[in-house]
């Protein structure tokens, strides 16, 4: 408690010498990122000081919140995921309080160009695809995992409809290629338990996995690492009709005259399947703020505000255009109530 009040007084004595910083310093998810924007040019408009917004993936953005209180250290951290335990024992450990708040949904794109074929597949063959090992490396039946050896989706479809009794799909005689998200990502953590982890139930072959096997994606150039740079993804969707890329929603929704999304256990990717979580990869996304910021940094509280409103979250919404999927009104009536009690 002694060492919290100390962090305390000496943040606000930084603060109140000489605003060192007048802008609202926002890091984190690269999905949050383009809401955090907007949010932050309506707040501009308003007549305030237009916050910095970095778009350093989840992973990056917590590591930068954790790290401490002052005014050298981020207010809020966009997340496409909830905190880590270990995350949050860091922020705890450099006495950073926060408060979480979930802005809205989202879900994971499997993605190609318009011009490409739309699959029709499970979490199942996204997991055979992209594994780095494979019983018999997915082509020999045998038990021992070795090197995934499937190079065609029409080997994946084969191994998949072999493992589970998925009916074929007639996947093409075509290379497999995906763009995955970095490490840093919570889109990759996102898509290691919504496709691998479950995907890996489904292919018997998940039995508790205390050495994360499902996370280790194959290395050798048929899974892809990208960086946060989503709209470099979709680019590439468009110059290679046989590739794959693995994003949110929202950038798969504002291209849609450019890529197109697979139907993944039978569900399309749309508002009503992530808003009602029938889509495999739906998700909620967060920011997560610094309460002892809150009334040091200039409109800190105030931004919150702008963005934990219907004005901004709401089915009527200026997020909603931009690819936001709405909470539930009982959902966004608690976010409201966090504010409220600020």
């Amino acid at each position: 408690m002694f060492k919290k009040i100390i962090l305390s007084l000496s943040l606000i004595a930084v603060a109140t010498t000489a605003y060192a910083r007048e802008q609202i310093s926002i890091v984190g998810s690269s999905t949050v990122y383009p809401f955090s924007t907007i949010v932050a040019e309506k707040f501009a408009q308003e007549g305030n000081a237009a916050p910095i917004v970095e778009s350093t993936g989840s992973g990056g953005g917590m590591k930068l919140f954790c790290a401490g209180i002052g005014l050298e250290h981020p207010d809020i951290t966009n997340a496409s995921r909830a905190i880590k335990s270990k995350e949050a024992a860091t922020c705890k450990k450099n006495g950073v309080e926060f408060i979480e708040f979930v802005v809205g949904n989202d879900g994971l794109a499997f993605s190609n160009s318009l011009n490409g074929k739309q699959f029709n597949i499970s979490i199942a063959h996204i997991a055979a695809a992209l594994a780095k090992e494979l019983p018999g490396g997915g082509l020999y039946p045998v038990s021992n995992m070795s090197d995934n050896l499937l190079v065609t989706w029409e080997q994946v479809d084969y191994y998949v409809h072999k493992q589970t009794g998925h009916p074929i799909m007639g996947l093409p005689n075509q290379e497999i290629t995906i763009m995955v998200p970095p490490p840093t990502s919570g889109t990759r953590d996102a898509m290691g338990s919504l496709f691998m982890k479950n995907g890996w139930k489904k292919l018997g072959l998940y039995k508790g996995d205390s050495k994360n096997g499902y996370k280790v994606l194959r290395e050798d150039g048929k899974a892809i690492e990208m960086g946060e740079n989503d709209n470099l993804i979709v680019e590439k969707l468009v110059a290679d009709d046989d590739m794959f890329g693995i994003f949110g929603y929202s950038f798969y929704d504002t291209n849609r005259d450019k890529i197109q999304a697979s139907i993944v256990d039978g569900v399309e990717l749309s508002f009503d399947s992530i808003s009602s979580y029938k889509y495999p990869g739906a998700r909620p996304l967060f920011f997560y703020l610094k309460s002892m910021h809150l009334d040091v940094i200039p409109g800190l509280r105030k931004y919150v505000s702008e963005f934990i409103s219907e004005k901004a979250m709401s089915i009527d919404g200026y997020l909603f255009p931009a690819g936001l999927v709405p909470l539930s009104d009982s959902d966004f009536a608690k976010q409201k109530s966090k504010l409220n009690n600020l």
